[in-house]
């Protein structure tokens, strides 16, 4: 859970960046975006074993 709390003198708009920031590093929304649709464990598998590879290739 992320929380962001207001210091003195701080603008609503520092806060709300503050606030994307910390959702952003936090992963909630790539988090979501993968949750949004069921996929199956053999798939998960693949997908995985995919990513690693291209993960790979950039590396090498």
């Amino acid at each position: 859970m992320v929380v962001v709390k207001k210091m003195p003198g701080e603008s609503d708009e520092s806060l709300i960046r503050k606030f994307s920031k910390k959702v952003i590093n936090e992963g909630i929304i790539q988090e979501a975006k993968r949750r949004e649709f069921y996929l199956k464990p053999s798939l998960a598998r693949k997908q995985k074993a995919e990513d690693a590879r291209r993960v790979k290739k950039v590396w090498a």
